[in-house]
């Protein structure tokens, strides 16, 4: 797979995690996408990635901070956050506990 539809395809699962209870098209391409086996299989792998952005934009919001006050809670910068909410880079276990610090809550990790 070429680097522009690796790119393309991580796009298309973003735009489908990030819009399907919104739209019900969305769906309907969801579908439609996950019959490529390449693009499932991606699909499928990142979604730890898509999980872990969704907890730390629904805290963040819950906290009614913005990813600029909660970078400077965890000295960092807004453009780490922005990317780690956009599942665009993995965060560490370290990351992960300053974030919950941050939050003043826990961190969690669960099998299923």
């Amino acid at each position: 797979m070429s680097i522009l539809s690796e790119i393309e395809v991580l796009t298309n699962i973003a735009n489908l995690r990030y819009h399907t209870e919104y739209m019900k098209d969305w769906n309907q391409l969801k579908q439609e996408l996950l019959k490529n086996p390449k693009f499932k299989k991606l699909y499928e792998e990142s979604q730890p990635e898509f999980e872990i952005a969704k907890a730390i934009i629904s805290a963040r919001i819950e906290n009614k901070i913005t990813q600029k006050e909660l970078a400077q809670k965890m000295n960092t910068t807004q453009s780490v956050i922005s990317r780690v909410e956009q599942a665009k880079t993995s965060p560490s276990i370290s990351f992960l506990k300053r974030l919950a610090a941050a939050l003043n809550t826990t961190l969690q990790v669960q099998f299923k």
